[in-house]
């Protein structure tokens, strides 16, 4: 095997190295005071006692499963009963990444308050780095687990003697990500349910019955509000978008393992592509931390957060090229559909231009100042029947545009180098993953931050760079989940695609 395999595994472990560094720094930061330091131990215990109430019923159904998958992989000649310990460690890694940002987030909350104390600045680099410590933590593992169960399984099944072997590698390594995906749906739907029960319940109490504001210590429900905040909005995100990532990854490795191609990676270029690029990201994206910074409290912090995200796009678009021609031969073939290498790195092109303006649409929807949002303030004026019909309408505005640019990138991608253009292009998306999933944590952390601050009735100035903050994260949450979307939608476009080459015998009649 050549030694760029190896190089993959060593990316995600340095992701995880500066993770551990940039939670240490997080750790060291000025909790605040007795009173502050109380409210945010009740958080932090609410969210560790819902993991472990949901981890106790995914147990169960993990080991259910592994056994099923063992009995299978034994039954088919193309499979193997190592299929379910693969199973079980992609479940294992999903639910360990969603922990990682519930553990910071806890920890963040807290030293986010304190330090808007003395500044935006100091609020904004305590909560984004925290945000920062999930991102790279769930591309680090990421990774890391794929890179190295994929040298594990060639290695034991010798992959290199036969395409057979080679084929039943890459078929237990799906277990890997049916185990992150399995988590990820149980645990998203959860914490998801969890979240917005415990928000709706509290605003009813507080805003409605009692007449109190948000976050006010006298509305008990507000730490379940805050806890959901971080299974929800963090832990379980952390878990989806793990196995978004992974299985991205996993399905572009999948149609390279069907495509020709003469190489000096023996034929496992386009096997090799997709992970190195996903390694590389994470620099990049570690890179990108280093811009997200203001000067001062009439900073803008959005376009701080966007100078981070765009530099990591930039690398990664800059660093494909020249991957993309080492890597790859300069024509390959997927079941008689040729393609070349200047295509892949088109289709790749592709995918990042069209995560960057899933952003900024998202952005102009859900962003404090801009006319959507401020048009459903003028509806709001007069009553909650115009407020809930300006929504709907707003909000179903807003789905044309991401409809039309990602069937713009998928027939784009497509045309670039077919369906493995249309796989890749996915891949060059959540190459910047780490900064898209720091970009999303950092709000929840900033939203906690600001409920600490009201309950420990701090000055208004601190609740004031805290709200600037939580305005900020409920955009960029947004964000993320556009994000996570589009690539799900890719990947079920390559699915399909791919079951119907499969019936018509490779013929392009779908």
């Amino acid at each position: 095997m050549n030694t760029l395999f190896y190089v993959v595994p060593f990316l995600g472990i340095f992701g995880l190295i500066i993770t551990a560094i940039k939670f240490a720094w997080v750790k060291k930061q000025d909790a605040g005071d007795a009173n502050m330091q109380e409210l945010a131990g009740y958080i932090a215990d609410g969210a560790i006692a819902f993991l472990k109430a949901e981890w106790k019923v995914l147990t169960y159904f993990g080991i259910i499963a592994a056994i099923l998958l063992a009995i299978l992989g034994n039954a088919h000649a193309d499979s193997s009963p190592v299929i379910a310990i693969a199973f079980i460690i992609g479940a294992v890694f999903s639910a360990f990444a969603g922990y990682i940002g519930m553990k910071v987030a806890t920890l963040a909350n807290v030293r986010t308050t304190q330090a808007a104390r003395t500044s935006l600045k100091q609020a904004l680099k305590v909560s984004f780095t925290g945000g920062s410590v999930m991102g790279l933590g769930v591309a680090g593992l990421a990774v890391f687990g794929l890179g190295g169960l994929f040298i594990v399984l060639y290695t034991l099944f010798d992959g290199a003697a036969s395409p057979e072997n080679l084929k039943r590698a890459i078929e237990v390594l799906t277990g890997f990500s049916l185990g992150a995906e399995s988590i990820a749906l149980f645990a998203r739907v959860g914490g998801g349910i969890y979240t917005k029960a415990a928000d709706v319940g509290a605003d009813l109490v507080g805003k409605v019955e009692a007449g109190i504001p948000e976050d006010d210590v006298r509305n008990p429900a507000t730490i379940a509000d805050n806890v959901g905040d971080n299974v929800g909005d963090v832990a379980d995100m952390g878990a989806d978008l793990f196995g978004s990532y992974v299985a991205t990854v996993l399905a572009t490795m999948v149609l390279g393992q069907e495509t020709t191609s003469v190489d000096n990676f023996g034929g496992l270029g386009p096997i090799l592509l997709p992970m190195v690029i996903a390694g590389l990201g994470i620099v990049f994206s570690w890179i990108g931390t280093f811009f997200v910074s203001v000067k001062d409290d009439n900073g803008n912090v959005q376009n701080a957060l966007n100078l981070g995200n765009w530099s990591s796009i930039v690398l990664t678009a800059i660093v494909s090229y020249p991957l993309v021609k080492y890597i790859l031969p300069e024509t390959l073939s997927l079941r008689g559909h040729a393609f070349t290498s200047t295509g892949v790195f088109g289709a790749i092109m592709v995918g990042l231009v069209v995560g960057t303006l899933m952003s900024i649409i998202t952005e102009y929807y859900t962003a404090m100042g801009k006319r959507p949002v401020m048009s459903i303030v003028r509806q709001s004026s007069t009553g909650h029947a115009t407020n809930i019909i300006g929504g709907l309408a707003v909000g179903m505005e807003s789905t044309v545009l991401p409809i039309l640019v990602l069937a713009g990138g998928i027939f784009g991608s497509y045309y670039a180098a077919g369906l493995y253009g249309v796989a890749i292009a996915a891949a060059g998306m959540m190459a910047t993953t780490a900064m898209q999933l720091a970009i999303d944590a950092f709000g929840p952390i900033a939203d906690n931050a600001g409920g600490i601050a009201e309950m420990s009735q701090l000055p208004e100035e601190v609740r004031g760079r805290t709200d600037i903050l939580d305005a900020v994260g409920n955009t960029t949450a947004a964000t993320g989940k556009g994000f996570c979307d589009c690539i799900c939608c890719f990947n079920i476009i390559s699915i399909i695609c791919s079951v119907c080459w499969y019936c018509h015998a490779g013929q392009s009649t779908y």
